[in-house]
Parts: structure tokens; C-alpha cells; sequence
């Protein structure tokens, strides 16, 4: 993982993970919320809700993370 990027690695048990539908939308959610947290890293001022906003996506993230590499460590 670089720069808050998340991959899926081309060993075998990963590319038959590649079809499924919940990896692929937990890895499309993660990098929405990077997105987002990347725009909010961007402003020069945050009011305190975006700094709440930003705190929570970053934690969302982690979990997404998490669940992903989860289903990544599986047995095949």
C-alpha cells in the first residue's frame, strides 16, 4: 500500500477474489473515502464539523481496510 492506495495484488488467491462483488464494492468504498479525505486534507481551514467529517472517514477507512485484507488473508 502507498500513498493510502489500496491494490489487489496479482497472486492466485487474489484473482479469484477479483470476481467478487463485496471486495470489489469494499474497494471501491475505500477509495471514495480517500478521496474525500484528500479533498478535506486540501482545504487551508476546516470548520469543526469537517474536521469531525475527517476524523470519521479516516476511521471508516481503517475498518474498510481491515475487512478487505480480511477477506484477502481467506484460505482459497
Amino acid at each position: 500500500m502507498a500513498d493510502s492506495q489500496l491494490r489487489l495484488e496479482d497472486d492466485g488467491r487474489n484473482v479469484a477474489l477479483r470476481g467478487s462483488q463485496e471486495l470489489q464494492q469494499l474497494v471501491s468504498e475505500h477509495h471514495e473515502l480517500d478521496e474525500r479525505i484528500r479533498y478535506l486534507t486540501l482545504q487551508t481551514y476546516l470548520t469543526d464539523q469537517q474536521q469531525y467529517e475527517e476524523t470519521e472517514l479516516k476511521k471508516r477507512k481503517l475498518a474498510l481496510k481491515d475487512r478487505i485484507e480480511g477477506l484477502l488473508r481467506l484460505p482459497s
